[in-house]
């Protein structure tokens, strides 16, 4: 009897050590513990509004038209173009339609649209031209190619530099922006027949070229880029 007790006794205490050793590990319930974590649930929280007093994390949103963060979307038509003009009541209502339009941006990037189309005619790079020109400017250019070829003649161009590209109109056909500018190059160019004979333009001189070309872009779409819709040339 008294073995039995003494067993007894034993396998109590060390219950008792066990069960204070798992709540050591485990901890106590407070009242404030968090729930188990749901991954999907906390994909959702991270949308939640972040504490009001913690401003690195506070996002601020685009106002509504009337507020001065709408205002200040005009600021790069104000800077590239007098207040009032013409030309900056018709680049404000581009802004208005896309508000990620930048003119000086934009006549920076037709710069090297320029480049790449002069290139690309003079090369018979139709795969480059058709990226880059509307479809009936695209037609016209492919057309002018197939028929110097049907001639066997070759224009060979070096592309110097654009001396100025200035946006001269703007205005908004429903959705479409069309934007004008006046640019001015320089190339050596010339045009060779069959037996290399020079026929048009000088292979040794440096020659100023002005032309008007107007790009095009569905501010709807989700394509950020412009397209050449028309040429005239100055010259």
């Amino acid at each position: 009897m008294g073995s039995f007790d003494f067993v007894t006794v034993f396998f109590f205490v060390a219950a008792v050590i066990i069960f204070l050793q798992l709540r050591n590990v485990l901890g106590r319930r407070t009242g404030s513990e968090r729930p188990p974590t749901d991954p999907y649930s906390a994909r959702e929280s991270d949308t939640e509004a972040p504490d009001s007093d913690d401003d690195s994390k506070v996002i601020t949103l685009p106002r509504r038209d009337g507020d001065k963060a709408v205002d200040d979307r005009y600021a790069a038509a104000d800077a590239y173009a007098k207040v009032g003009s013409d030309l900056n009541t018709a680049l404000r209502s581009v802004i208005t339609a896309d508000s990620d339009f930048d003119p000086k941006e934009f006549a920076a990037g037709a710069k090297t649209a320029y480049e790449m189309i002069v290139t690309a005619y003079a090369e018979g790079d139709k795969k480059t031209l058709k990226s880059l020109l509307s479809k009936d400017v695209y037609e016209g250019f492919v057309s002018a190619i197939k028929e110097r070829e049907s001639r066997s003649e070759v224009i060979k161009s070096t592309f110097i530099g654009i001396g100025k590209a200035d946006i001269v109109q703007a205005e908004m056909k429903g959705t479409e922006a069309n934007i004008t500018l006046r640019i001015v190059s320089e190339l050596i160019t010339a045009t060779y027949d069959k037996d290399d004979n020079v026929i048009d333009g000088d292979p040794e001189s440096v020659g100023e070229v002005n032309d008007v070309w107007t790009f095009a872009r569905d501010t709807r779409s989700r394509d950020p880029n412009w397209k050449l819709i028309a040429t005239e040339s100055e010259d």
